[in-house]
């Protein structure tokens, strides 16, 4: 290839990532499809195989497309003429595909694994997206409209028959009496509100874990609800388990805790902003990253960054909450996000290596979250000005994060950093909360402990500054350096002993491995006292003792997978199923 000119390389290599775009796309259609066959057969070891697959598929497409342009353009690798060239000839490709966005970032990975950029290239780079508008008109809308029927039964029924699930449901009928009644009462209770008029349903169905999720949004008058239908497949057949009728409630159903759904679309660009109206406070990255679309997602938090930087006069600063041994966290105040760098050393006790916290962040990632464990996108090589940083956080980061950053006269350059939501720490929380509202985190706390559990995580460190509350009151956990696979572990009953003195010795008097956990203990770290102890040792005392996770851990060796309810117990239709 060394003998085609500049021009012919930039279209050949802009060729070259087209065709690899369009086998990432039409790897993940593939196994994203498979998800409807998954949930009617009960295949949930398929399921979640197929998750880990379409979580590595992104960067090994990445890979050899690097690969591929490194062998084409030779020692003319890095020339930014030709990648200008390229983009320019890539984006008259991409423009007539429904996924046109998607495909801009994808060009962005693989120039910034050739490059190394730090900031962003304008030259280079998608940086905002070449299309101002969608290029490519929707051949038709990604909802079914329903008008109003006499009776709300019949109308859920028709809602359900639609979606064509090839699988009988236990009691359709009693299912769709129980969801119009729900919906009634809700409308009833709206005051303003009377009559459903039209209803609008996302065609394709969302699957996650052993769930389907069938979402839409009733009209009535110029009022618009959120609706979404939950359903479960059991012996006895699919049933209708709940049914959601709020935003914060459609919002936990696709929370940052939670794994990406599967749900097959041609045109994301349409399903992200139809959500976007019956979840109005989801930032649009968010909505990405929850569909499976999580490198596009990162692209509009950077960019939600970037507009929020423009027109803010605040500075970022040391995240709120007990400084953490491993990681140096800080934000802005009005902005829900945080940012946190692995600092150069960890305090004592704390014995970890940086690679080895960056391969727990990458379990979590390829790990089913349950509802609990808060996702973390990672980025490289941001720029930023100074002026953006407080002096304390500035000497923070000089001390504590050389190896991450670099401090220029002008700017600060972020080499390595992880984006979080940003919760209320949990022992802040407690502190502050009124006693109903604290006693209510405690319990949660405690459940949060036992979903990890269900879904093969032991969080390591269960002190509560490593936990946070989310908006709406679910506890979550953000902190990972020491957690592990619930099947690493080794949980002991302490060895008893004879001599008062053993008990108050600073050491042990038994042998422990490293892999040794003595659930006994728990109650003298946890950092709960008084009501708060009292509390949680009424719900969840269970977790003192080694045979609660030895028998989690049998349940897990059985192939048993528990289904974690992305809404509350008090939501489902059906008790006991």
């Amino acid at each position: 290839m060394s003998r085609l000119t500049d021009s012919r390389l930039a279209v050949v290599g802009a060729g070259t990532l087209q065709t690899a775009y369009v086998t990432l796309h039409d790897q993940f259609q593939a196994i994203t499809t498979q998800a409807k066959r998954r949930f009617e057969t009960q295949d949930w070891a398929g399921m979640q195989d197929d998750a880990a697959a379409r979580l590595g598929l992104y960067r090994r497409i990445v890979a050899l497309a690097e690969a591929a342009l490194r062998d084409l353009l030779g020692n003319r690798l890095e020339n930014k003429l030709i990648w200008a060239s390229m983009k320019a000839v890539y984006s008259g490709l991409i423009a007539g595909r429904d996924d046109w966005e998607v495909a801009e970032t994808f060009f962005n990975s693989v120039t910034r694994r050739i490059f190394t950029t730090v900031g962003v290239d304008h030259q280079i780079e998608f940086v905002a997206s070449d299309f101002e508008t969608p290029p490519t008109r929707p051949q038709s809308p990604v909802y079914r409209v329903y008008n109003r029927v006499p009776a709300m039964p019949e109308l859920v029924a028709a809602i359900v028959k639609d979606y064509r699930l090839a699988v009988p449901f236990r009691d359709l009928a009693d299912d769709t009496q129980r969801v119009a009644a729900r919906i009634e009462a809700h409308m009833a209770a709206l005051n303003t509100l009377r009559t459903v008029e039209r209803v609008e349903m996302i065609k394709p169905a969302f699957y996650r874990g052993m769930g389907a999720y069938l979402v839409g949004r009733l009209f009535s008058g110029s009022h618009s609800i959120p609706l979404a239908l939950a359903l479960i497949h059991t012996p006895e057949g699919v049933v209708i388990d709940s049914v959601l009728l709020d935003e914060d409630s459609v919002s936990i159903l696709f929370s940052f805790a939670h794994s990406y759904f599967h749900v097959e679309v041609e045109r994301p660009y349409d399903l992200v902003h139809f959500l976007k109206t019956i979840m109005p406070r989801k930032r649009t990255g968010e909505l990405y990253i929850s569909l499976g679309y999580h490198k596009h997602g990162k692209t509009e938090l950077y960019r939600d960054l970037l507009d929020h930087l423009a027109y803010t006069q605040e500075r970022f600063e040391i995240a709120r909450g007990q400084r953490g041994m491993v990681m140096l966290v800080f934000t802005m105040p009005s902005y829900d996000i945080v940012l946190k760098l692995i600092k150069d050393h960890f305090n004592y006790p704390k014995d970890s290596t940086r690679k080895e916290v960056m391969a727990k962040y990458d379990l979590v990632y390829r790990q089913d979250r349950a509802g609990r464990l808060v996702d973390a996108q990672s980025f490289e090589y941001l720029e930023f000005s100074r002026d953006l940083f407080s002096e304390e956080l500035l000497e923070a980061l000089q001390r504590d994060c050389s190896q991450s950053v670099c401090i220029g006269e002008d700017t600060v350059v972020l080499a390595h950093a992880y984006f979080q939501r940003r919760v209320i720490p949990l022992d802040i929380f407690v502190r502050e909360a009124r006693e109903a509202a604290a006693c209510a985190a405690v319990i949660d706390y405690g459940e949060a402990i036992k979903d990890m559990a269900r879904s093969n995580i032991f969080p390591g460190d269960m002190l509560l500054k490593n936990f946070g509350v989310t908006r709406h009151g679910r506890v979550v956990f953000y902190d990972y350096d020491e957690l592990c696979l619930l099947q690493e572990c080794n949980f002991r009953r302490l060895p008893p002993t004879d001599r008062y003195e053993e008990e108050l010795a600073a050491e042990p008097w038994f042998h422990i491995n490293t892999n040794d956990i003595f659930p006994q203990e728990f109650p003298n770290f946890l950092g709960l006292s008084g009501p708060l102890r009292e509390v949680f040792e009424a719900h969840h005392s269970d977790l003192y003792t080694p045979d609660y996770w030895r028998h989690r851990q049998e349940a897990i060796r059985a192939g048993e997978r528990a289904h974690i309810f992305p809404y509350q117990t008090g939501q489902r239709l059906h008790q006991g199923v």
